[in-house]
Protein backbone atom coordinates (compact mmCIF):
# COMPACT_ATOMS: atom_id res chain seq x y z
CA UNK A 1 0.00 0.00 0.00
CA UNK A 2 1.36 3.46 -0.72
CA UNK A 3 2.35 6.01 2.08
CA UNK A 4 -1.01 7.09 4.17
CA UNK A 5 -1.03 10.23 6.34
CA UNK A 6 0.30 10.70 9.61
CA UNK A 7 -3.20 11.07 11.51
CA UNK A 8 -5.40 8.80 8.60
CA UNK A 9 -9.17 8.94 9.09
CA UNK A 10 -10.38 5.41 9.00
CA UNK A 11 -13.74 3.65 9.17
CA UNK A 12 -14.07 0.12 10.16
CA UNK A 13 -16.97 -1.83 8.79
CA UNK A 14 -18.30 -4.63 11.56
CA UNK A 15 -22.26 -4.14 10.84
CA UNK A 16 -22.95 -7.19 12.79
CA UNK A 17 -23.51 -9.58 15.19
CA UNK A 18 -22.74 -9.27 19.02
CA UNK A 19 -19.97 -11.80 18.85
CA UNK A 20 -18.22 -10.19 15.50
CA UNK A 21 -18.12 -7.03 16.68
CA UNK A 22 -16.28 -8.10 19.95
CA UNK A 23 -13.84 -9.71 17.60
CA UNK A 24 -13.10 -6.86 15.79
CA UNK A 25 -12.32 -4.52 19.09
CA UNK A 26 -8.56 -5.33 19.00
CA UNK A 27 -8.28 -3.73 15.29
CA UNK A 28 -9.63 -0.58 16.77
CA UNK A 29 -7.28 -0.40 19.34
CA UNK A 30 -4.09 -1.56 17.29
CA UNK A 31 -5.35 1.35 14.84
CA UNK A 32 -5.22 4.00 18.14
CA UNK A 33 -1.98 2.43 19.50
CA UNK A 34 -0.02 2.95 16.04
CA UNK A 35 -1.37 6.20 15.13
CA UNK A 36 -2.97 7.77 18.20
CA UNK A 37 -3.78 11.06 16.56
CA UNK A 38 -6.53 9.10 13.59
CA UNK A 39 -9.38 9.76 13.50
CA UNK A 40 -11.57 6.57 14.03
CA UNK A 41 -14.59 5.32 13.17
CA UNK A 42 -16.92 2.23 13.49
CA UNK A 43 -20.11 1.50 11.45
CA UNK A 44 -22.71 -1.03 12.79
CA UNK A 45 -26.16 -2.05 12.33
CA UNK A 46 -29.04 -1.47 14.63
CA UNK A 47 -28.10 -2.62 18.88
CA UNK A 48 -24.75 -4.38 17.49
CA UNK A 49 -23.43 -0.88 18.07
CA UNK A 50 -24.38 -0.86 21.60
CA UNK A 51 -21.63 -2.33 22.99
CA UNK A 52 -18.97 0.29 21.18
CA UNK A 53 -20.58 3.25 22.76
CA UNK A 54 -18.13 4.72 24.96
CA UNK A 55 -15.08 2.42 23.56
CA UNK A 56 -11.69 4.87 24.65
CA UNK A 57 -9.94 4.31 21.29
CA UNK A 58 -13.35 5.00 19.02
CA UNK A 59 -13.68 8.67 17.97
CA UNK A 60 -17.42 7.92 16.15
CA UNK A 61 -19.87 5.32 16.09
CA UNK A 62 -22.21 5.51 13.19
CA UNK A 63 -25.27 3.15 13.25
CA UNK A 64 -27.05 2.16 10.22
CA UNK A 65 -30.49 0.35 10.26
CA UNK A 66 -30.57 -3.38 9.60
CA UNK A 67 -31.79 -3.78 5.78
CA UNK A 68 -30.33 -0.47 4.89
CA UNK A 69 -29.41 -1.84 1.70
CA UNK A 70 -32.87 -2.88 0.56
CA UNK A 71 -33.77 0.66 0.89
CA UNK A 72 -32.72 3.04 -1.86
CA UNK A 73 -32.96 6.01 0.62
CA UNK A 74 -31.29 4.42 3.14
CA UNK A 75 -28.32 3.54 0.83
CA UNK A 76 -28.21 7.38 -0.22
CA UNK A 77 -28.54 8.72 3.07
CA UNK A 78 -25.47 6.21 4.43
CA UNK A 79 -23.69 7.80 1.48
CA UNK A 80 -23.88 11.01 2.25
CA UNK A 81 -23.08 10.66 5.65
CA UNK A 82 -19.92 8.56 4.90
CA UNK A 83 -18.82 11.12 2.58
CA UNK A 84 -18.82 13.94 5.19
CA UNK A 85 -15.82 12.16 7.19
CA UNK A 86 -13.63 12.16 4.28
CA UNK A 87 -12.48 8.90 5.11
CA UNK A 88 -8.94 7.71 3.91
CA UNK A 89 -8.77 3.68 4.70
CA UNK A 90 -11.77 1.42 5.16
CA UNK A 91 -11.48 -2.00 6.98
CA UNK A 92 -14.29 -4.76 5.95
CA UNK A 93 -14.05 -6.97 8.73
CA UNK A 94 -17.03 -8.78 7.75
CA UNK A 95 -16.37 -9.44 4.28
CA UNK A 96 -19.71 -9.73 2.73
CA UNK A 97 -21.31 -7.47 -0.23
CA UNK A 98 -23.20 -5.22 2.34
CA UNK A 99 -19.92 -4.37 4.38
CA UNK A 100 -18.29 -3.74 0.88
CA UNK A 101 -20.82 -1.72 -0.73
CA UNK A 102 -20.71 0.56 2.61
CA UNK A 103 -17.18 0.41 2.45
CA UNK A 104 -17.29 1.55 -0.96
CA UNK A 105 -19.91 4.41 -0.64
CA UNK A 106 -17.59 6.16 2.06
CA UNK A 107 -15.53 7.30 -0.86
CA UNK A 108 -12.12 5.60 0.96
CA UNK A 109 -9.28 5.25 -1.81
CA UNK A 110 -8.36 2.42 0.01
CA UNK A 111 -10.28 -0.48 1.15
CA UNK A 112 -8.95 -3.51 2.41
CA UNK A 113 -10.77 -6.65 2.72
CA UNK A 114 -10.58 -10.18 3.12
CA UNK A 115 -9.14 -11.81 -0.08
CA UNK A 116 -9.44 -15.85 -0.26
CA UNK A 117 -12.29 -17.48 1.68
CA UNK A 118 -13.10 -15.24 3.92
CA UNK A 119 -13.47 -12.56 1.02
CA UNK A 120 -17.50 -13.51 0.14
CA UNK A 121 -19.76 -12.81 -2.71
CA UNK A 122 -18.83 -9.39 -4.25
CA UNK A 123 -16.48 -8.49 -1.30
CA UNK A 124 -13.50 -9.16 -3.44
CA UNK A 125 -14.38 -6.99 -6.00
CA UNK A 126 -15.60 -3.80 -4.35
CA UNK A 127 -12.18 -3.84 -1.85
CA UNK A 128 -8.80 -3.03 -3.38
CA UNK A 129 -6.18 -4.23 -1.22
CA UNK A 130 -7.00 -8.02 -0.15
CA UNK A 131 -5.22 -9.88 2.90
CA UNK A 132 -5.40 -14.06 2.62
CA UNK A 133 -5.16 -14.30 6.11
CA UNK A 134 -3.27 -17.68 7.91
CA UNK A 135 -3.80 -17.90 11.40
CA UNK A 136 -6.89 -19.99 13.22
CA UNK A 137 -8.58 -17.69 15.57
CA UNK A 138 -10.73 -15.19 14.02
CA UNK A 139 -9.17 -12.21 16.20
CA UNK A 140 -5.99 -13.20 14.90
CA UNK A 141 -7.45 -13.14 11.27
CA UNK A 142 -9.52 -9.83 11.51
CA UNK A 143 -5.62 -8.64 13.27
CA UNK A 144 -4.01 -9.65 9.74
CA UNK A 145 -5.80 -7.15 7.92
CA UNK A 146 -3.71 -3.97 9.55
CA UNK A 147 -0.56 -5.62 7.53
CA UNK A 148 -1.31 -3.42 4.23
CA UNK A 149 -0.88 -0.38 7.01
CA UNK A 150 2.62 -1.71 8.67
CA UNK A 151 0.64 -3.04 11.28
CA UNK A 152 2.04 -6.41 12.42
CA UNK A 153 1.22 -8.90 15.08
CA UNK A 154 -0.28 -6.25 17.88
CA UNK A 155 -1.25 -6.61 21.20
CA UNK A 156 -4.38 -7.96 21.25
CA UNK A 157 -6.84 -5.85 23.49
CA UNK A 158 -10.70 -5.34 23.41
CA UNK A 159 -10.89 -2.72 26.26
CA UNK A 160 -14.95 -3.49 26.18
CA UNK A 161 -16.09 0.19 28.13
CA UNK A 162 -18.57 -0.35 30.43
CA UNK A 163 -21.86 1.82 31.28
CA UNK A 164 -22.35 3.44 34.75
CA UNK A 165 -25.69 3.39 34.42
CA UNK A 166 -25.95 -0.70 33.61
CA UNK A 167 -23.67 -1.51 36.46
CA UNK A 168 -25.47 0.41 39.35
CA UNK A 169 -28.67 -1.33 37.77
CA UNK A 170 -26.61 -4.73 37.68
CA UNK A 171 -25.52 -4.75 41.23
CA UNK A 172 -29.10 -3.91 42.49
CA UNK A 173 -30.78 -6.64 41.21
CA UNK A 174 -27.91 -8.62 42.97
CA UNK A 175 -27.93 -6.83 46.09
CA UNK A 176 -32.03 -7.73 45.89
CA UNK A 177 -31.07 -11.00 44.68
CA UNK A 178 -29.07 -11.58 47.82
CA UNK A 179 -25.98 -12.40 45.85
CA UNK A 180 -23.30 -10.02 47.59
CA UNK A 181 -20.99 -13.08 47.26
CA UNK A 182 -18.92 -13.98 44.10
CA UNK A 183 -21.94 -15.69 41.89
CA UNK A 184 -21.44 -17.25 38.05
CA UNK A 185 -23.44 -16.28 35.07
CA UNK A 186 -25.29 -18.84 33.15
CA UNK A 187 -26.13 -18.07 29.60
CA UNK A 188 -28.37 -21.19 28.09
CA UNK A 189 -29.59 -19.38 25.17
CA UNK A 190 -27.61 -20.19 21.22
CA UNK A 191 -28.34 -18.32 17.33
CA UNK A 192 -28.78 -22.10 16.59
CA UNK A 193 -30.96 -24.74 17.28
CA UNK A 194 -27.44 -26.84 16.84
CA UNK A 195 -25.74 -25.02 19.52
CA UNK A 196 -27.87 -25.80 22.84
CA UNK A 197 -27.02 -27.64 25.42
CA UNK A 198 -29.65 -29.35 27.17
CA UNK A 199 -31.77 -27.01 30.46
CA UNK A 200 -31.76 -30.09 32.57
CA UNK A 201 -27.91 -30.21 32.22
CA UNK A 202 -27.26 -26.54 32.93
CA UNK A 203 -29.53 -27.20 35.79
CA UNK A 204 -27.45 -30.06 37.12
CA UNK A 205 -23.72 -27.72 36.73
CA UNK A 206 -26.24 -25.11 38.36
CA UNK A 207 -26.37 -27.46 41.47
CA UNK A 208 -22.57 -28.52 41.74
CA UNK A 209 -21.71 -25.17 41.59
CA UNK A 210 -24.20 -24.20 44.37
CA UNK A 211 -23.69 -27.24 46.57
CA UNK A 212 -20.11 -28.03 45.80
CA UNK A 213 -18.17 -24.88 44.97
CA UNK A 214 -21.02 -22.38 47.05
CA UNK A 215 -21.14 -20.36 43.95
CA UNK A 216 -25.03 -19.48 43.13
CA UNK A 217 -25.30 -19.36 39.27
CA UNK A 218 -27.12 -16.35 37.75
CA UNK A 219 -29.22 -17.39 34.59
CA UNK A 220 -29.10 -14.62 31.67
CA UNK A 221 -31.94 -14.96 29.02
CA UNK A 222 -33.45 -12.54 25.72
CA UNK A 223 -36.61 -12.97 24.32
CA UNK A 224 -39.42 -15.59 25.07
CA UNK A 225 -37.34 -18.49 24.39
CA UNK A 226 -34.89 -18.29 26.26
CA UNK A 227 -37.12 -17.30 28.96
CA UNK A 228 -38.41 -20.52 29.31
CA UNK A 229 -35.58 -21.98 29.20
CA UNK A 230 -33.60 -20.13 32.21
CA UNK A 231 -36.96 -20.46 34.01
CA UNK A 232 -36.60 -24.14 33.79
CA UNK A 233 -32.88 -24.05 35.25
CA UNK A 234 -33.71 -22.36 37.82
CA UNK A 235 -36.92 -24.59 38.68
CA UNK A 236 -34.30 -27.52 38.86
CA UNK A 237 -31.11 -25.41 40.63
CA UNK A 238 -32.18 -26.44 43.64
CA UNK A 239 -32.10 -23.45 44.69
CA UNK A 240 -28.72 -22.90 43.56
CA UNK A 241 -29.55 -20.37 40.94
CA UNK A 242 -31.78 -16.49 39.85
CA UNK A 243 -33.70 -16.14 37.20
CA UNK A 244 -32.08 -12.67 35.67
CA UNK A 245 -34.08 -9.52 34.78
CA UNK A 246 -34.45 -8.59 31.33
CA UNK A 247 -30.89 -7.30 30.17
CA UNK A 248 -29.77 -4.87 27.95
CA UNK A 249 -26.29 -5.59 26.00
CA UNK A 250 -24.86 -3.13 28.71
CA UNK A 251 -26.46 -4.65 31.49
CA UNK A 252 -25.27 -8.16 30.78
CA UNK A 253 -21.87 -6.58 30.40
CA UNK A 254 -22.11 -5.44 33.45
CA UNK A 255 -23.30 -8.56 35.04
CA UNK A 256 -20.42 -10.53 33.25
CA UNK A 257 -17.74 -8.08 34.04
CA UNK A 258 -18.64 -8.83 38.05
CA UNK A 259 -19.02 -12.69 37.57
CA UNK A 260 -16.84 -15.28 39.24
CA UNK A 261 -17.45 -17.62 36.00
CA UNK A 262 -19.28 -17.83 32.88
CA UNK A 263 -20.71 -20.56 31.17
CA UNK A 264 -22.70 -20.82 27.57
CA UNK A 265 -22.50 -22.27 24.11
CA UNK A 266 -21.40 -20.38 21.36
CA UNK A 267 -22.89 -16.81 21.64
CA UNK A 268 -21.95 -13.55 21.53
CA UNK A 269 -22.82 -13.07 25.69
CA UNK A 270 -19.73 -16.00 25.83
CA UNK A 271 -17.66 -13.70 23.60
CA UNK A 272 -18.64 -10.83 25.79
CA UNK A 273 -17.63 -12.51 29.08
CA UNK A 274 -14.32 -13.93 27.78
CA UNK A 275 -12.89 -10.29 26.54
CA UNK A 276 -14.28 -9.14 29.60
CA UNK A 277 -11.59 -11.48 31.23
CA UNK A 278 -14.08 -13.08 32.98
CA UNK A 279 -13.18 -16.70 33.38
CA UNK A 280 -15.32 -18.57 30.77
CA UNK A 281 -16.15 -22.12 29.89
CA UNK A 282 -17.44 -22.80 26.50
CA UNK A 283 -19.16 -25.54 24.89
CA UNK A 284 -18.78 -26.02 21.16
CA UNK A 285 -20.46 -28.66 19.13
CA UNK A 286 -21.26 -27.38 15.38
CA UNK A 287 -18.36 -24.83 15.20
CA UNK A 288 -14.25 -25.67 15.99
CA UNK A 289 -13.25 -24.01 18.48
CA UNK A 290 -9.97 -23.32 17.46
CA UNK A 291 -11.28 -20.83 14.94
CA UNK A 292 -14.77 -19.25 17.21
CA UNK A 293 -13.89 -20.02 20.65
CA UNK A 294 -13.28 -17.69 23.83
CA UNK A 295 -9.59 -15.90 22.93
CA UNK A 296 -7.29 -14.90 25.79
CA UNK A 297 -6.12 -16.67 28.39
CA UNK A 298 -7.98 -17.72 31.46
CA UNK A 299 -11.00 -19.37 29.50
CA UNK A 300 -11.79 -23.15 28.42
CA UNK A 301 -13.55 -24.75 25.57
CA UNK A 302 -14.75 -27.74 26.04
CA UNK A 303 -15.66 -29.80 22.29
CA UNK A 304 -16.17 -33.63 22.13
CA UNK A 305 -17.50 -33.48 18.54
CA UNK A 306 -17.48 -31.01 15.57
CA UNK A 307 -19.65 -30.61 12.34
CA UNK A 308 -18.13 -30.94 8.62
CA UNK A 309 -19.87 -28.63 6.05
CA UNK A 310 -21.36 -24.88 5.30
CA UNK A 311 -22.73 -22.27 8.22
CA UNK A 312 -26.02 -23.34 6.66
CA UNK A 313 -25.78 -27.24 7.25
CA UNK A 314 -24.35 -27.18 10.66
CA UNK A 315 -27.05 -24.40 11.54
CA UNK A 316 -29.65 -26.52 10.19
CA UNK A 317 -27.94 -29.82 11.79
CA UNK A 318 -29.54 -31.18 15.11
CA UNK A 319 -27.70 -30.89 18.34
CA UNK A 320 -25.97 -34.01 18.66
CA UNK A 321 -22.33 -32.46 18.77
CA UNK A 322 -23.79 -30.80 22.39
CA UNK A 323 -24.89 -33.75 23.48
CA UNK A 324 -22.06 -35.56 23.46
CA UNK A 325 -20.95 -32.75 26.25
CA UNK A 326 -21.66 -34.37 29.75
CA UNK A 327 -22.45 -32.80 32.89
CA UNK A 328 -19.21 -34.31 34.40
CA UNK A 329 -17.26 -32.91 31.50
CA UNK A 330 -18.48 -29.14 32.61
CA UNK A 331 -18.05 -30.05 36.25
CA UNK A 332 -14.84 -30.94 36.23
CA UNK A 333 -13.57 -27.99 33.91
CA UNK A 334 -15.77 -25.26 36.45
CA UNK A 335 -13.65 -26.48 38.86
CA UNK A 336 -10.28 -26.54 36.89
CA UNK A 337 -10.88 -22.87 36.12
CA UNK A 338 -12.19 -21.73 39.43
CA UNK A 339 -9.09 -23.69 40.80
CA UNK A 340 -6.96 -21.09 38.53
CA UNK A 341 -5.89 -23.71 35.82
CA UNK A 342 -6.41 -21.88 32.57
CA UNK A 343 -5.90 -22.51 29.04
CA UNK A 344 -8.17 -23.27 26.20
CA UNK A 345 -8.66 -26.92 25.45
CA UNK A 346 -10.47 -29.08 23.45
CA UNK A 347 -11.84 -31.86 26.51
CA UNK A 348 -12.54 -34.41 24.02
Amino acid sequence: MDAVFASPRILIVRLSAIGDVIHGMPVLNALRDHWPGAMLAWLAEGRCGDLLEGHPALDELIRVPRKWLKSPREVWRLRRRLRAYHFDITIDLQGLTKSAIAASLSGARRRIGYGGADGRELSRLLNNYLVDPTATHVVDRNLELLKPLGIVRPRPRFLVPLDTEAQKTARAFLNDSGLSKPFALINPGAGWPSKLWPTERFAEVARFLGKKRNLPSVVVWAGNEELHMAEQIVAQSGGCARLAPRTSLVELAALAHDARLFLGSDTGPMHLAAALETPTVALFGPMPHERNGPYGDGHIAIQKACLAGGSRQRRNANNDTMLAIEVDDVCAVCDRLLNGSNGVTNAA
